[in-house]
């Protein structure tokens, strides 16, 4: 069973980054992903009919030593993205996001905070891998109402025990994420980036580090300290010029003051708030103007927050709508894990880790950008009387749509008589295997 012409055109785009007999391997690999209910290497191959097409090893060292780099692919990705996107602003989304495992001999495994068993009390660790991850935020025509983070580069975490116990060189979380922008946005130099990421990437180390085409929108505590930018030095002053400008009141503060009330779509929904503004200079970047925005939310079940954007000049409403895009990267995580698999491979050497597992969202993206761009005239809604809120397309319709297409594009590829007509049983058969 293979995929849908339109889609094979996509992967082809990305065949530079490997040789010939590693990109034949890597294509039957995906259409095995695609419609395989375990994403392991032998899961795949069953899935894609491709028993005896070579041994089986050759699938595993698709993975675990054949001469490609993730980063290559990430980066061919992000060519076909920006083919379709054009010459706009790239925003993108950076964040981390735990995979579980159950061996130790795993590479990289580790004890990491697992956000979904946690509460606002109680912190729980989890068993497994840690990823950083980069995407980018794009909005398909098709999907107005909802932004997709379509993930291209990705790091593994190591925690600070593991690496010592192994040698190896310890690196924070934001520093792996400051590692990847800086790579793409050097790629890039002639583009223009906007990076939206919570508090854990939006501290000074990653501020302070930033290529100069790119943008940060993040969250910011309610007692940071503010200041004005400092002022200009007068002609003949003796001493030390100054630092900092006079202290300003703290977001905490500028909500017991002067607000005003604005409304603004987030996360699928119009939200009502209280907000109020200013530029201002964190006290480790004195030197660096932000738009700060303190929000008062007056609907239920939100707490006090507040939000700085780099771009010094934006008002309260843009901050809040580009911070409000963050959101797609969860949902990513969420339906890489539940419908790609993103958890299930078994891999356990150091390239067969890097690589397999990051496989699964960079099928999501191009899963989504086959939809945006040809998948979405094939898509025909289910009729569910009782479900009348859906309005758009979500992944598992776009799944489901790759899905049937490949299918019914391998069915008319073959004849209705002689041996076409048994090809045609095989196929259905199949399919009904897949689907059971």
């Amino acid at each position: 069973m293979g995929l849908v012409a339109s889609f094979g055109d996509l992967l082809q785009e990305l065949s530079r980054v490997m040789t010939r007999p590693t990109f034949v391997s890597f294509v039957l690999v995906v259409t095995g992903w695609v419609f395989a209910h375990r994403r392991t290497v032998t899961g795949m191959i069953l899935a894609a009919e491709a028993v005896g097409a070579k041994h089986h090893s050759a699938f595993h060292r698709v993975f675990a030593a054949a001469r490609w780099s993730r980063d290559e692919l990430g980066l061919a990705v992000f060519q076909l993205i920006r083919k379709w996107q054009g010459d706009s602003i790239v925003m993108l989304g950076v964040d981390d996001t735990l995979a579980r495992k159950g061996g130790r001999k795993i590479f990289g495994v580790g004890m990491h905070h697992d956000p979904l068993l946690s509460s606002r009390k109680t912190a729980v660790m989890n068993w497994g891998h840690s990823w950083v991850v980069v995407g980018v935020i794009v909005r398909l025509p098709c999907c107005p109402q909802r932004s997709f983070c379509l993930p291209i580069l990705f790091r593994l975490y190591i925690n600070r025990q593991t690496a010592t116990r192994q040698g190896w060189v310890y690196r924070t979380r934001p520093e792996l994420a400051v590692q990847m922008l800086q790579m793409l946005c050097h790629r890039h130099e002639e583009g223009h980036f906007h990076v939206v990421a919570d508090s854990t990437y939006g501290g000074q180390s990653v501020l302070k580090h930033l290529p100069a085409n790119c943008e940060l929108t993040s969250r910011l505590l309610l007692d940071a300290r503010l200041y004005e930018l400092p002022p200009q030095r007068e002609e003949g002053a003796r001493g030390r010029p100054r630092k900092r400008g006079a202290r300003l009141p703290s977001p905490r503060q500028m909500l017991a003051g002067r607000r005003r009330e604005v409304r603004v779509d987030l996360y699928g929904r119009r939200e009502h708030s209280r907000v109020a503004e200013c530029a201002a200079c964190l006290y480790s970047l004195p030197g660096r103007p932000l738009r700060v925005v303190a929000v008062d939310p007056l609907g239920g079940g939100r707490r006090k927050q507040a939000f700085y954007s780099t771009c010094s000049q934006a008002c309260a409403e843009q901050v809040l709508s580009w911070y409000g895009m963050r959101w797609s990267m969860e949902q990513t995580f969420q339906e890489s894990k539940g419908y790609l698999g993103f958890e299930e491979p078994q891999g356990w050497t150091r390239q067969a880790v890097e690589r397999t597992a990051p496989m699964a969202m960079v099928l999501y993206s191009l899963i989504v950008l086959w939809f945006g761009v040809v998948g979405h005239r094939e898509y025909h809604p289910p009729y569910r009387p009782w479900y009348r809120t859906k309005r758009a397309p979500s992944f598992s319709d776009m799944l489901s749509t790759l899905r049937r297409e490949s299918i019914r594009g391998g069915l008319f590829s073959q004849g209705l008589w002689g041996p076409g007509r048994q090809k045609w049983v095989q196929t259905l058969l199949h399919a009904y295997q897949d689907a059971a």
